[in-house]
């Protein structure tokens, strides 16, 4: 009895292509809901309409809920890595074997991007660079692939303070510039796309205005020299206050970080005759108190004083998704305070660095935003 010949399985039927130009959006868009974050970014090509669903806030609430949320990245800045930024994932808790390229978005570029493009600072997305050969400045959002060039106010122009500010819909760039004679704040509004001046205002923030500010609550706040006090800059009005709040005690630096809205805290070394022999947190309460957090274990203080040799200019700080980062520019590793479990850690330094790095890190809180608007 001959064996019966084996039959090769049948193909699934594909599906009418008319029976998708037939779809409802809605229906479509919630299919779509269900795609890999990179098979969707992909399809961006196909159309115009499925390009458009990036800057869609319902579309992408979908696609964050069907199980395809965004990361967020720690973003490494230095002078080794050419126009090249490693990023550390933070929910995964190690180096992502990518990083961002800015010969991507500069307007004709290629391969021949300004050495002197600065990264300034990152926020709600976006990534904000200065180009200081075409007197501007250039703001990013890398997952979108859109950019938008701002053009300095003046010509020449330099800047010793700049603060990127997201707002509702949009966002302002703030930058404190010396050049006139008495000292001014230019302010610019993404939703006018112009820059405002705000002159004559006392030079309260002495020596030490090149420190960035952070925004809350409406305002910017600095820190000044030494005897410290805490200023803050209004952005809607331009008015300049000091704020009425006593500082702690035997302070030898200070650095503010802020979640924008709810949450102001202070990081400063303790110590005296400018050495600092800890390193406190504190939290301004309703009150205007300054309330101790936390303080830094002992090995901890020791190793971050040490590689700061104890130049203090060097250090800065910023929040990250719930992590008060407290960085300096000489060393390769971040120290961080995570604030939901109340504990002190470091971030290991970047693998791609070469064993014989040099000074110059920069780090900065990267949360992709498909939506955020340049």
């Amino acid at each position: 009895m001959m064996p019966k010949s084996i039959q090769s399985p049948s193909r699934s039927p594909e599906m009418d292509p008319a029976i998708w130009s037939r779809l409802p959006e809605e229906l479509l868009e919630n299919v779509l809901s269900f795609l890999p974050l990179k098979t969707f970014l992909n399809l961006r090509s196909t159309c115009k309409h499925f390009k458009s669903l990036m800057f869609s806030r319902s579309f992408m609430s979908r696609h964050t809920a069907s199980g395809s949320p965004f990361s967020s990245f720690l973003l490494l800045s230095h002078p080794q890595f050419y126009q090249q930024f490693p990023l550390y994932d933070s929910i995964a808790g190690s180096w992502r074997n990518l990083t961002l390229s800015l010969s991507l978005l500069l307007p004709g570029s290629g391969s021949n991007v300004s050495p002197s493009c600065t990264l300034l600072s990152s926020s709600n997305g976006l990534i904000c660079f200065s180009l200081p050969s075409s007197c501007s400045l250039l703001v990013c959002n890398f997952v979108a692939k859109s950019s938008r060039i701002v053009e300095f106010p003046t010509h020449p122009f330099t800047f010793e303070s700049f603060v990127f500010v997201p707002v509702s819909s949009g966002y302002k760039i703030f930058v404190l510039c010396s050049k006139f004679s008495s000292n001014s704040v230019f302010v610019y509004d993404s939703k006018v796309h112009s820059w405002q001046k705000f002159d004559r205002f006392e030079p309260i923030l002495g020596d030490n205005y090149r420190q960035e500010g952070v925004f809350f609550n409406g305002s910017l706040y600095f820190t000044t020299s030494e005897p410290f006090s805490i200023v803050c800059f209004a952005l809607e009005s331009g008015r300049w206050e000091r704020l009425d709040s006593e500082l702690p005690g035997d302070l030898t630096f200070v650095r503010l970080v802020s979640d924008g809205k709810k949450n102001l805290y202070l990081i400063g070394g303790v110590g005296r005759n400018g050495i600092s022999r800890s390193m406190k947190l504190w939290e301004l309460d309703d009150k205007r108190d300054w309330i101790e957090v936390e303080s830094l274990p002992e090995m901890m203080c020791k190793k971050f004083l040490s590689v700061s040799y104890h130049n203090y200019e060097r250090v800065y700080c910023f929040l990250h998704e719930g992590m008060i980062c407290v960085c300096c520019y000489t060393w390769p590793e971040i120290l961080y305070y995570k604030i939901s479990r109340r504990t002190w850690h470091w971030l290991p330094k970047c693998p791609s660095l070469p064993e014989k790095w040099s000074c110059g890190f920069r780090w900065f809180s990267f949360v992709p935003e498909l939506y955020a608007l340049v």
